[in-house]
């Protein structure tokens, strides 16, 4: 019954409201009970009471009988009330209740003639309390008048005029604040409940889910928080998409060349020995282009899982950065484009010194790749403040600008006709490169003018005290 938000904010808005009609319920009965209005009202009815035979008896006109005595405490409303008239000498004349034990001497005492009566209380030998009137008449008789101080249901039946309505009060104010709960239950429901909707429809692969900001600033957070989340997932599953499809296509190219010179030279149409070794190279050169595939695919699933290693250590990184522009000179002797390197001297830096020759080479190879013969590609590394800023320019047709943005997404290619480069790579090494940078705490860029070249530059914070050689995964 109570299983959902709805339900338990209901009943606990009823709950709520109960108990403060409880405790007012109890305030009002310990205020009648502590306060003096229900003696007030006794004493005011028993004034009337006396006036009355007061003036019945001036007029000389029967009031003493016991029947008609009685009828008129009933008329006043204090049916168990005693009425005492005292001579002058003390002595009771009229009792109409005999039975009852006499009350204390003190409380038999009167005013004077011509004053107001006077009132009394006191409490009996059963414990019993009472409220007492006495005035004294002009024949010197003394007329006493006791009735039982109000109990709790006594108050409760003289307070009827005031606590009929309060109770009616009590009631309206229940079903309204039961409607008003209802309607605030509903309401902060409400956005929760499209919440679960829109959830639904996201987990069925319907990702146009999107939540109003709407309700309070919490539920506004959370629908933002929602919304974000469901693009979040929606580029995720697009990139997964587009993950297989572009894997999917960078494997069939390979091995669509592999199976066909295998069958040339299974059939016999690579039939002499240069024919033969033609494929024969085809093929090693595919396979080699799958291997260099398969294992960027699982360098950048360990970096995605955090599985991927690094081994830190202090490095030169002047030497580093020397050796692999030595070692990239000689692709780019082959091309025709001239290396240039400006490398400083350099402090130390802790990382991985693989990771980041990959890194630099990788950007290096690019770079030539877009070059034209004839051109040249600059390699910088300078100290900028507390960080290593390596940089690689080239003289190529340089990059789109609606294009730049995406360079380091995966499997991402800028046109092969407008950077007049070849195809050896699947879109991966600079993905790859981005991966690496960030484990290391630093960022990688790109800028890039059409017709003049484009600078990726690669910025590294230096060794900082207290860092030493270890082996770490990336987080």
């Amino acid at each position: 019954m109570f299983r959902t938000l709805r339900s338990r904010l209901l009943a606990t808005y009823l709950v709520v409201v109960g108990l403060v009609l409880f405790l007012a319920g109890l305030g009002l009965i310990l205020l009648l009970l502590r306060n003096p209005i229900a003696d007030r009202q006794v004493y005011q009815r028993l004034e009337l009471f006396a006036a009355v035979l007061r003036e019945r008896a001036d007029r000389g006109l029967g009031w003493a009988e016991p029947e008609r005595l009685q009828t008129q405490l009933v008329r006043f409303g204090t049916p168990e009330a005693r009425v005492l008239v005292l001579a002058p000498d003390g002595s009771p004349t009229i009792d109409n209740r005999p039975e009852m034990p006499s009350p204390p001497a003190e409380a038999l005492t009167a005013p004077p003639v011509g004053q107001a009566p006077a009132r009394g209380a006191y409490r009996d030998m059963a414990g019993r309390a009472w409220l007492t009137l006495s005035e004294r008449w002009a024949d010197g008789r003394v007329l006493w008048i006791a009735t039982p101080r109000p109990t709790l249901r006594a108050l409760l039946l003289l307070g009827d005029d005031l606590l009929t309505p309060l109770v009616q009060a009590a009631i309206l104010a229940l079903l309204l604040s039961t409607l008003l709960a209802w309607l605030i239950s509903r309401w902060v429901a409400r956005p929760l409940q499209r919440m679960v909707t829109a959830a639904r429809a996201v987990a069925d692969g319907d990702y146009r889910a999107n939540l109003p900001l709407a309700g309070p600033r919490e539920v506004q957070d959370l629908s933002t928080e929602f919304n974000q989340m469901v693009s979040k997932v929606q580029q995720s599953r697009q990139a997964q998409r587009d993950f297989v499809a572009n894997v999917s296509h960078e494997l069939k190219t390979p091995l669509t060349s592999i199976q066909g010179f295998a069958q040339a030279i299974l059939d016999g149409t690579a039939g002499d020995a240069a024919a033969q070794r033609h494929a024969a190279g085809v093929i090693f050169d595919e396979s080699q282009r799958l291997r260099r595939l398969v294992e960027d695919l699982l360098d950048l699933a360990r970096l995605d899982a955090g599985q991927a290693a690094l081994s830190f250590a202090s490095l030169d990184m002047a030497v580093l950065v020397q050796a692999v522009v030595e070692r990239m000179s000689v692709p780019a002797g082959e091309k025709g484009v001239h290396l240039e390197a400006q490398v400083r001297a350099l402090p130390a830096l802790v990382a991985d010194g693989d990771r980041l020759a990959q890194v630099f080479t990788n950007l290096i190879d690019n770079a030539i790749t877009h070059t034209p013969p004839g051109n040249s590609v600059r390699v910088t590394a300078v100290m900028q403040g507390e960080a290593l800023l390596f940089s690689v320019e080239d003289s190529g047709p340089g990059i789109p600008p609606e294009e730049i943005g995406r360079i380091f997404e995966r499997f991402y290619q800028v046109d092969r006709a407008r950077r007049g480069g070849g195809g050896r790579g699947a879109g991966l090494g600079l993905a790859i490169s981005r991966e690496i940078v960030l484990a290391h705490g630093g960022t990688i860029s790109a800028e890039s003018t059409l017709g003049r070249g484009s600078r990726f530059t690669v910025r590294l914070p230096r060794a900082r005290p207290g860092d030493s050689t270890a082996v770490r995964r990336i987080p």
